[in-house]
């Protein structure tokens, strides 16, 4: 009855990288109807996911029947599952209203690696859900090279589009494909900033650190909250803020220390401490030596 209409059933991504925003986003583009429903909601951004919130298996069953029982969707493409009840409710659904196409893409693990699927929920899955789908894509079905961000969501999605329009499976499969390869590199890729962002952070610490060594300070002259940069430095130099920092203030007393005659107090005024016992605690405790013993070992 409604032609070109996909129900896409998955995770949403606040990024609009992969997820019920990316399938929405492309099914448009293409010319097709998506309609969804949202089994879980993430915390992330292009560093990762934070956090998840799952939503309980009966709001994820009211939100595909009222779907289904409005626009009667003859293709539901599936995503992220990751409740064994959602599973079984999801399964219960599509065996009432027997949709004629069920596309299903096993989301297992993010882009980043972080595993997104217990092996518990994923046995179900094989038990429940996989004998009644028409289509599971498998890794020979994505492009070789460098895996893009939510590639497999959007063949899936593509895929679901070309045989909401009548086209056979193999048929649609080989438009997807070729509709894929003609988007930007970089269509999923979001707004990631990071390398920007810690370089901004290291012109900061270069700026300010004999004056302040508190995160939340930096984090504040960039407009980012401290949990944000923390995933900045840890992803382009594997290192925490506090720890940057902590070097650039251990190089300088060391410079000062080996190349000034000038008193630890004075040192310590001049690189921001509170008093000299206070950079001798910091600098014992990063070097595992006094600034005294550190002197006459040059």
């Amino acid at each position: 009855m409604y032609g070109k209409t996909v129900l896409t059933i998955t995770g949403s991504d606040g990024t609009g990288a992969s997820g019920v925003q990316a399938d929405i986003r492309l099914i448009g583009e293409l010319g097709g109807h998506a309609v969804s429903a949202i089994t879980s909601i993430t915390v992330q951004n292009t560093l990762g996911i934070q956090q998840f919130h799952d939503l309980p298996a009966e709001i994820v069953k009211e939100q595909v029947e009222a779907i289904i029982n409005d626009q009667q969707p003859q293709v539901v493409k599936i995503g992220l599952l990751r409740r064994i009840d959602v599973v079984e409710a999801l399964a219960d659904v599509l065996r009432k209203y027997r949709p004629r196409h069920i596309i299903y893409v096993p989301v297992m693990q993010s882009a980043n690696g972080e595993r997104l699927v217990s092996p518990q929920v994923q046995e179900v899955i094989g038990k429940e859900l996989l004998p009644l789908c028409t289509i599971v894509l498998k890794p020979s079905d994505l492009p070789q090279g460098p895996r893009r961000h939510g590639h497999a969501n959007l063949l899936a999605s593509a895929l679901a589009y070309y045989i909401s329009i009548g086209e056979t499976e193999d048929e649609a499969m080989m438009h997807a494909q070729a509709y894929l390869k003609l988007l930007p590199a970089n269509y999923a890729e979001g707004n990631n900033r990071s390398e920007e962002l810690y370089n901004r952070f290291l012109d900061a610490v270069e700026h300010y650190y004999n004056r302040y060594a508190d995160v939340s300070f930096y984090a504040e002259q960039l407009n980012v909250s401290p949990r944000y940069l923390g995933q900045v430095t840890r992803r382009v130099a594997e290192r925490s803020p506090k720890a940057i920092i902590d070097e650039r203030i251990i190089t300088e007393i060391r410079s000062m220390l080996t190349s000034t005659k000038k008193p630890l107090k004075d040192i310590a005024r001049q690189m921001g401490f509170s008093s000299q016992a206070h950079l001798s605690r910091f600098f014992k405790k990063k070097t595992g030596v006094s600034p005294t013993d550190y002197q006459h070992s040059r």
